[in-house]
């Protein structure tokens, strides 16, 4: 069945015809914002699944069924569009925040990095705990409603998360 047959199918709310569709289509639409968005390959696989959604919702619109791979791939290209001026914003903004915050003086550019790297590696919950309580001063009790953790959760996750930071920054662990 060409495309232009699965897109009328479609069209007639055949979800199986739009299978069809994305099962033929989906490797170029991914490879094509692999390549364009040159980020991860779960950032292209997002937008492309945004892509079919879109598709599906706007089905109606195209004009010639048998151009559905180009009618696709615009579709892509504009979703990657957006995407890539999300980023620029986001960076902007944290540009912007990073000039307005008050960092230690005396502090070396590596040794932040080196403290950026040990914070990725902890666990989602754990950093969290770890932001709130050490970097920004809350209490206990303050992060563990902010976060909805119990007040015990949340005093062990910074007990291991600061040993574990201690440790990945070369400093005692038994402080």
């Amino acid at each position: 069945m060409g495309d232009a047959e699965l897109v009328l199918r479609a069209r007639e709310g055949s979800d199986t015809a739009f299978a069809g569709l994305v099962a033929r289509h989906q490797a170029t639409v991914r490879g094509f914002l692999r390549r364009t968005l040159g980020g991860g390959w779960a950032e292209a696989d997002d937008v492309a699944q945004e892509t079919f959604l879109a598709a599906w919702r706007t089905l109606r619109s195209l004009k010639e069924p048998a151009g559905v791979r180009a009618w696709l791939l615009g579709i892509a290209w504009r979703r990657a569009q957006d995407r890539i001026r999300s980023s620029r914003r986001a960076a902007a903004r944290d540009a912007a925040w990073l000039d307005q915050v008050e960092t230690p003086s005396g502090i070396a550019n590596e040794d932040r990095m080196a403290l950026a790297e040990a914070m990725a590696d902890l666990a989602p919950d754990v950093r969290a705990c770890v932001a709130l309580c050490l970097a920004d001063g809350w209490s206990h009790g303050e992060a563990a409603a902010a976060l909805g953790l119990p007040l015990g959760t949340v005093k062990s996750h910074v007990a291991r998360g600061r040993a574990r930071l201690l440790k990945s920054l070369g400093g005692p662990d038994d402080a």
